[in-house]
């Protein structure tokens, strides 16, 4: 099994380090309008939310793709949903089928989503706080709902 972008939003400050980081990676300069992660900061709640690609099993970006740009791939023995540029013909479906909205327009006629950094994402690396990391991760049903179970229980003791 290979590692997978894991987030645990308890530790998410917002600071969106992780969003610099990445445009850093792929474009070299720090603007978060050229990342593939986004933090929703909803201030009301004192809430941050990094989102990035789930990498999905059945990808609608992937099944929607006419050029086959979009499609399944591996990385240092991770799965992922890579694009490939050359083959991208601009259509956008893939933002349109994205149902977490994880893939977007780069303003120079592509798209752009996390490719996991070649299998060492910079988000994680420049996450102070640990809220992002790539791991080992069993996402087996019985495991997910351990794992919920577990913060429920935790999450209700004050």
């Amino acid at each position: 099994m290979g590692n997978q972008l894991v987030i645990d939003v308890d530790r998410c400050t917002g600071c969106r380090s992780c969003e610099t980081a990445c445009s850093f990676a792929h474009y070299e300069e720090f603007n978060p309008r050229k990342s593939a992660v986004r933090v929703s900061i909803f201030t009301e709640d004192a809430f941050f939310l990094p989102q990035v690609c789930l990498q999905c099993a059945e990808p609608a970006c992937a099944a929607v793709c006419p050029s086959g740009a979009m499609h399944a791939s591996e990385i240092e023995g991770s799965y992922v949903v890579a694009l490939n540029r050359d083959r991208c013909v601009g259509c956008h479906m893939c933002t349109l089928a994205c149902p977490f909205g994880a893939v977007e327009d780069d303003g120079g006629g592509s798209v752009r989503k996390c490719d996991l950094c070649g299998g060492r994402p910079a988000c994680v690396e420049a996450c102070a706080t640990k809220a992002l990391s790539f791991a080992a991760v069993d996402s087996s049903p019985r495991a997910k709902r351990k794992a919920m179970a577990d913060k429920m229980r935790l999450d209700g003791r004050d």
